[in-house]
């Protein structure tokens, strides 16, 4: 990694390599002599979770800054909707397969959003408006497939998970990043964020959802675009009028958020709040 600054001193690079050829004795051998930040043992333990989480934070801040990013589009939404055309490889009965089926309308939906979101980050120099998903299946490939179409960067934040979530491959290399904690991922979900989409799913959906709704209504985030892709999906799954009707939320805030069912209504609602140019329509490149 280059320095942003010159110096004499020795770096901590330069101290690792040295270490490792010091001769083997039981005193180098020992976990004591290894040098901090070079000891997974001591940074992987209890006593430094803290550390894990600025490293995850920094680490992140660190590469988006040096690629320019100033701004994103969020997109949330299932991992298990398949492409068109594509099995329900998460069905678990027939049921669930003709609906995760059916749902993969919305893999199209998040793709176009992906596109227009992409087309609009070109005039900035894709500095802003840049995708950015969880990076795995289904809607989260969608979304930084769109981009890739657009010949666009997007970001993919990316969890360890019991079954080992893999980034899908139209994530940009660079931009493609691996999250330990849920709270740091969620940070950089956010910290960025023009609009969030947030197309059907399941509990980490609605955990993603339902945080950012907390965030606007609380004023610990700017009010920003918040589109609920699928009208049909969430008008069985949430019902937020009766809260407002038993007085837990206030009666306006179920207008944090709009109901959408296509990118193209999804992407008006963006514009006309940052009063954004209206451009030609992109062209669905590839297959």
């Amino acid at each position: 990694m280059a320095r942003r600054h010159p110096t004499p001193l020795r770096t901590s690079g330069e101290d690792v390599a040295a270490s490792k050829k010091a001769p083997q004795t039981p005193q180098t051998e020992s976990a004591a002599y290894r040098l901090a930040f070079a000891d997974d043992e001591f940074l992987t333990s209890e006593d430094t979770r803290g550390i894990r989480f600025q490293l995850e934070y920094l680490k992140t801040e660190h590469r988006l800054r040096e690629h320019g990013i100033t701004s994103t589009v969020v997109l949330f939404g299932g991992a298990r909707i398949p492409e068109p055309g594509k099995p329900a490889w998460a069905a678990k009965n027939e049921v669930q397969k003709a609906n995760l089926e059916a749902a993969s309308r919305y893999y199209e939906e998040a793709r176009r959003f992906a596109q227009l979101a992409s087309q609009a980050s070109a005039a900035t120099d894709f500095s802003e408006y840049v995708v950015v998903t969880g990076g795995g299946p289904g809607v989260m490939e969608a979304g930084n497939r769109g981009a890739t179409d657009m010949g666009a960067p997007s970001i993919g934040l990316n969890i360890v998970l019991p079954h080992e979530q893999a980034p899908n491959l139209y994530v940009t290399p660079d931009l493609s990043f691996n999250f330990h904690y849920f709270a740091t991922r969620k940070i950089h979900f956010l910290l960025r964020a023009k609009a969030v989409a947030v197309f059907p799913g399941g509990f980490g959906t609605l955990d993603e959802f339902f945080e950012t709704l907390t965030l606007i209504q609380t004023g610990r985030m700017d009010r920003v675009p918040v589109l609920l892709f699928g009208k049909e999906f969430w008008g069985k799954v949430i019902n937020l009028e009766a809260l407002a009707e038993a007085g837990t939320i206030a009666p306006n805030d179920p207008d944090l958020f709009t109901l959408v069912d296509t990118a193209a209504e999804g992407w008006d609602v963006v514009r006309e709040f940052y009063d954004l140019p209206e451009l030609p329509e992109p062209e669905l490149a590839g297959n």
